[in-house]
C-alpha cells in the first residue's frame, strides 16, 4: 500500500504547478459507457480505436495518463488518479512493438487531444510490460510531449523479451512478429537499437522523470535485462529515475 500511495503521489506530482489552465473541451464522439464507474468514450481515429476515460471533476490543466498498452489491467493508478480529476487516454495499436506507424497514430491522437479538447501538451505515459516499447519510442521521438515515463515491469530490450536471449522465457511467437514487423533478420533484430535502452539520450535532455516498478523475481521480462540497464544508461546521461523493486515479485 505504500508503494501503491507513492507511486500516485509520484506522478501527480510531477505535473503539479506544470499546468496551464485549459480551454473548455469539445465533447468526444463515438459511443458513451461506463468504466469504474467513470464516463467512458469509445470512437476511431488514425484508423485505430481509441478509448477515453473521463473524471467527474476534471482536474486543472486537464492531466492525463495515457498507457501504451493493455487498457484496464492491473488499473489501480488509473482509478487513483481519475479520481484526482485526470482522463485516462488509450489507443489500440496491439502486437506493433511501439513502431514508426504507431507513433504516426499517437501523434495525431495527441493533436486532437491537445487542440481540440484541451489536454494537457505534457501526459504521462504508462508502459506496462510490452506497452514499454510504445512510451519510450513516443518519448524518444517527441520529448517535449511528455510529463513522466511511468513503467510498469517494462520490456527495455527486445533481445530479452520477447527474443528470450537472456534469462528470460522470452515469446517465439511475438519474436518472429517482431522481426517480420520491422522488417529484421535474425541478425539485424539481435543488432536492433531502437530498444528503450538505447534512445535515452533526447528523454534525459529533456529532463523528463522515469519511475520504474519492477519485480526481481520476474522470468518474463526480468528485471536486471531491462529496468536495471535503463536505469544505468539514464543516470549515466544525467537522467533522474526513482525505481520501486519488489522483492520475490
Amino acid at each position: 500500500m505504500k508503494q501503491f500511495c507513492f507511486i500516485v503521489a509520484y506522478v501527480a506530482a510531477s505535473m503539479a504547478g506544470n499546468q496551464p489552465a485549459s480551454p473548455p473541451g469539445a465533447a468526444f464522439p463515438g459511443a458513451q459507457s461506463e468504466w469504474k464507474g467513470y464516463p467512458r468514450y469509445d470512437f476511431e481515429l488514425a484508423d485505430r480505436p481509441v478509448t477515453v476515460v473521463t473524471p467527474v471533476n476534471k482536474a486543472g490543466g486537464t492531466p492525463w495518463l495515457w498507457r501504451g498498452e493493455f487498457f484496464g489491467a492491473f488499473p489501480m493508478v488509473d482509478e487513483a488518479l481519475l479520481k484526482r480529476g485526470w482522463h485516462v487516454v488509450y489507443m489500440a495499436c496491439p502486437n506493433t512493438f511501439g513502431s514508426p506507424d504507431t507513433i504516426k497514430r499517437w501523434l495525431k491522437l495527441y493533436q486532437d487531444l491537445t487542440r481540440n479538447h484541451g489536454f494537457s501538451p505534457r501526459p504521462v505515459l504508462l508502459g506496462m510490460s510490452r506497452g514499454g516499447l510504445y512510451v519510450y519510442s513516443w518519448a524518444a521521438a517527441h520529448p517535449d510531449k511528455v510529463g513522466l515515463i511511468y513503467g510498469d515491469a517494462p520490456v527495455c530490450d527486445v533481445k530479452s523479451w520477447p527474443g528470450g536471449k537472456g534469462k528470460g522465457k522470452g515469446s517465439p511467437r511475438d519474436w518472429e512478429l517482431f522481426k517480420q514487423l520491422f522488417g529484421l533478420s535474425e541478425k539485424q533484430a539481435l543488432e536492433w537499437r531502437r530498444n528503450p535502452i538505447d534512445i535515452l539520450a533526447p528523454i534525459a535532455r529533456a529532463r523528463i522523470p522515469i519511475l520504474h516498478v519492477a519485480g526481481d523475481a520476474d522470468d518474463v521480462v526480468p528485471y536486471e535485462e531491462n529496468t536495471l540497464v535503463l536505469k544505468q544508461r539514464y543516470e549515466a546521461l544525467g537522467g533522474h529515475m526513482e525505481l520501486i523493486v519488489k522483492p520475490g515479485v
